[in-house]
């Protein structure tokens, strides 16, 4: 790694760290106060180590500089003293005790800080903010260049999530047993959410968008470290993203526009992530109890078999099926039609399609335009317009024109 580039490397990677762990110790009501510390640590970092180069260590120059920062903060800073010190509720030896920065205590603040920041009271795109901020450190234009947004907008949208979590009283305390399996659907809600914003983003930042699905995945990791978490469907949802993120690179050529599943360039298929994804998914179905995260990882794992393998779109269209008992939606009907295309043919997608409710849906005329390519390109012509009339991005509409064009 080039010294340019280790700094911002360690900001992604101990910047959630040091913040979970002030946290922890000094009460998630002081966030605001742990992202200042943990600032000033990378702040001075860059001054420091541009004049003397970089540390032999530098985590634990890092780690050395956040503990004299709180400590620092904690006997000087007048207002802390006087107005945080005396309504502080818990046990007041936290702030006299110094920094815990070992890995079995930033671990478990980092699981802690999972949950609160997936609480099921805080919107779910504010969850999916807070937890790129704060869990993943992305800064704050990153954070607008995800969303499409600007840098006001995100900082209003993080200051409201805040205030959020201080009305509902908000902690790193671990659920109660009782809503343990609550919380931790919606801790995967939150990482699926956050994966999907950057593998289905409008954004052309390829380089962001492929770090939103990594940050993802590291979440997910993160959770099969501990006993109560490491559970088959936290194995499902990892499998689920390696698989689709096996693909990333394919799924875009070299102008940055969608590459369709059918016309990907395989060689480009990250074989790592989908051995991986095959041991997770190994590992999920070790227990009976299934949910949607099986479903939708065992129907990735098929997508990376070739075309050529024995029922793979029988399979994939069964998959479907199940995936509709427990979550109906008309795009998964969709999706299945497009498998029962390949499985049987035309004739079959197009008695599937006839269900449908997707008359404003680009994707839905879009496969409505390839069924009718080899029986009325007329027809096909005249669907693919209307995908194009109702597509929203500007890849989309060119992956749409690229089709019209060859017809």
């Amino acid at each position: 790694m080039n010294q340019s580039d280790v700094l911002p490397h360690l900001f992604r990677t101990e910047y959630s760290k040091i913040i979970s762990v002030l946290c922890k110790q000094y009460g998630f009501n002081q966030i605001e106060i742990a992202e200042d510390i943990t600032s000033e640590t990378f702040l001075v970092a860059s001054q420091v180590w541009g004049l003397n180069g970089i540390p032999e260590n530098p985590i634990a120059w890092l780690y050395a500089v956040a503990k004299n920062k709180a400590k620092n903060l904690i006997h000087r800073d007048s207002i802390f003293q006087k107005k945080i010190l005396p309504t502080y509720q818990r046990d007041q030896k936290a702030f006299e005790v110094e920094l815990d920065l070992s890995d079995e205590n930033i671990m478990d603040s980092q699981l802690r800080m999972i949950f609160a920041l997936s609480h099921p009271t805080i919107p779910l795109e504010s969850q999916i903010g807070l937890s790129l901020r704060i869990l993943c450190g992305f800064g704050i234009e990153e954070i607008a260049r995800a969303f499409l947004s600007n840098r006001e907008t995100i900082s209003k949208r993080l200051f409201r999530a805040k205030e959020k979590l201080r009305e509902n009283n908000i902690t790193l305390d671990f659920p109660p047993p009782n809503e343990w399996e609550e919380r931790l659907t919606s801790v995967l809600r939150t990482i699926y959410l956050l994966f999907n914003e950057g593998y289905s983003s409008q954004s052309q930042d390829r380089i962001l968008r492929k770090d939103l699905c990594l940050e993802a995945i590291h979440l997910s990791s993160l959770l099969l470290e501990y006993k109560e978490t490491n559970t088959s469907e936290v194995n499902a949802l990892l499998a689920l993203l390696c698989f689709h993120i096996s693909r990333f690179d394919a799924r875009l050529d070299s102008e940055g526009e969608i590459v369709l599943y059918g016309d990907q360039d395989r060689s480009l298929w990250n074989e790592d992530f989908i051995k991986k994804g095959e041991y997770f998914l190994h590992q999920a179905n070790q227990d009976p109890k299934f949910s949607k995260y099986h479903l939708e990882a065992n129907i990735a794992y098929w997508h990376t078999l070739p075309d050529g393998s024995e029922k793979k779109w029988e399979t994939i269209f069964q998959l479907y099926t199940g995936l509709l008992e427990l979550e109906p939606s008309q795009i998964i009907l969709l999706n299945r039609a497009y498998a029962l295309f390949r499985a049987k043919g035309r004739e079959a997608a197009l008695k599937e399609m006839d269900g449908l409710d997707l008359k404003s849906n680009p994707y839905y005329f879009y496969l409505l335009g390839e069924l009718y390519l080899g029986i009325e390109p007329k027809k096909a012509k005249d669907y693919f317009r209307e995908a194009f009339s109702f597509a929203k991005t500007e890849a989309d509409k060119s992956a749409i024109q690229r089709k019209l064009d060859l017809i």
